[in-house]
């Protein structure tokens, strides 16, 4: 009898740190799938004419190797579990202001991750871009896709819930508590949460056109219906880049945390440049979804401009990646610290993700290397490294304070030197 009060506890708690940790659970078990199904890509590539999979299946692969690390993954860890755990606790409050709002956000991905695994089951091969002319009826008929359509419609309600609920109780965390204001990580949620705030209802929009075009015969992106598929890639990617600053911001945070905490600095330095190159880092990174679509044939005016614009995001990280190294180089944390060996190692890879950006942010050379390597690397190692790394920052920091035991930090250095070896020589 205990052990069914003790399951209907957990299925009905408003507690933020159950919640967190449910969400991390489900963003864990998602990690692991995604995983087997980066693997089976690889293996596909062992063997020289691609036979080991079918063509059809490693559609399927990538496809939902894509929307299973980012929507439930990264974000359910990254903003779910951790949001939730550390936003109270860093701001001194008991709970979220919206606990109902918060467990409803939580449950939401339940469903969500059971329509996912219905649309594998049925088959949707359309990339995980999922642009209109593959992905309409016509090319994809599969009911796998709409299966798809609705489990992104519901991770999306749910990050659109949690986003409302951190921002009301950051909103009144900084207008009360002015210690709070000190603390980066909180700046980086309300960050976070603002973009998802703006930029979900986009993506939801054009996926609503897309099963509309699929199930009632409209033509939003059908050109024989006086549609334009061009336009589904714009409402995509004006949800798609900032996403990418959505799953690095709270990152930013943990390291900006990490380093200021080992850097025992009287002042923390840079703080106010830190807030404010996150901050535009939110403004930029709105404005400049048209670097993904230069193939597409925009005029050279808009080229030009999301091209400079592109560029110009290059400097707020660069103040930030600066601030960071000033930081370290003052702490006093001893050489072998695991925590510093992977702060290390996310400055130099998301350092090369960066560098790798804004070589592509150049409208001519991106028409060279559209649809090439060169771009998977890219974003693997800004987000697939930066934002995975610093999911293993904020276990190694705050495993201790979750579960009461530390980590063993020989295994924490092996495991910090085969995952570098690894990452480079994946991408």
């Amino acid at each position: 009898m205990l052990s069914i009060s003790k399951i209907f506890s957990w299925l009905f708690t408003l507690d933020h740190k159950r919640i967190g940790v449910i969400y991390t659970i489900i963003g864990i078990w998602a990690g692991f799938v995604g995983l087997g199904f980066s693997i089976m890509i690889r293996i596909n590539f062992l063997e020289p004419y691609y036979n080991v999979i079918s063509t059809d299946c490693y559609n399927f692969l990538v496809t939902n190797h894509g929307i299973i690390m980012i929507f439930f993954f990264l974000m359910p860890v990254l903003i779910g579990g951790f949001g939730n755990f550390l936003i109270p606790l860093l701001s001194g409050l008991s709970d979220l202001n919206l606990p109902r709002l918060n467990a409803l956000s939580a449950w939401l991905l339940v469903p969500s991750v059971a329509f996912l695994l219905l649309s594998m089951c049925m088959g949707a091969g359309i990339g995980w871009t999922f642009y209109p002319p593959l992905s309409s009826s016509l090319f994809s008929a599969s009911k796998g896709v709409d299966f798809l359509m609705f489990s992104l419609h519901l991770a999306g309600v749910s990050s659109i819930f949690s986003s409302i609920n951190f921002i009301c109780t950051l909103y009144s965390v900084f207008s009360a508590n002015l210690a709070a204001r000190g603390s980066i990580i909180l700046w980086t949620y309300l960050f976070t949460s603002v973009l998802l705030l703006t930029t979900l209802p986009v993506l939801a929009a054009a996926i609503t056109m897309l099963l509309f075009d699929r199930n009632f015969s409209s033509a939003f992106f059908d050109p024989l219906g006086g549609g334009d598929p061009v336009l589904f890639q714009h409402m995509f990617w004006f949800f798609g880049h900032p996403e990418v600053y959505v799953l690095i911001l709270p990152g930013f945070g943990i390291m900006s945390h990490a380093c200021m905490n080992m850097g025992c600095a009287p002042d923390v330095f840079g703080f106010y440049g830190l807030v404010f190159a996150s901050f535009s880092i939110v403004c930029l990174g709105s404005v400049v979804w048209g670097h993904h679509m230069f193939t597409v044939g925009l005029d050279v005016k808009t080229a030009v401009f999301f091209s400079s614009v592109t560029m110009i995001i290059g400097v707020p990280t660069g103040i930030k990646v600066f601030t960071w190294l000033y930081m370290l180089l003052n702490s006093r944390v001893r050489k072998s610290d695991p925590i510093l060996w992977w702060v290390l190692s996310f400055i130099i890879l998301f350092t090369f993700g960066g560098v790798t950006g804004i070589v592509l942010s150049a409208c001519v050379l991106d028409n060279v290397l559209h649809d090439t390597w060169f771009v998977v690397a890219h974003f693997h190692y800004v987000m697939s490294l930066g934002s995975y790394i610093s999911i293993i920052l904020m276990f190694i920091w705050w495993w201790p304070l979750i579960t009461g035991v530390s980590l063993n930090k020989c295994l924490l250095q092996c495991q910090c030197i085969l995952s570098n070896i690894g990452f480079n020589l994946c991408f």
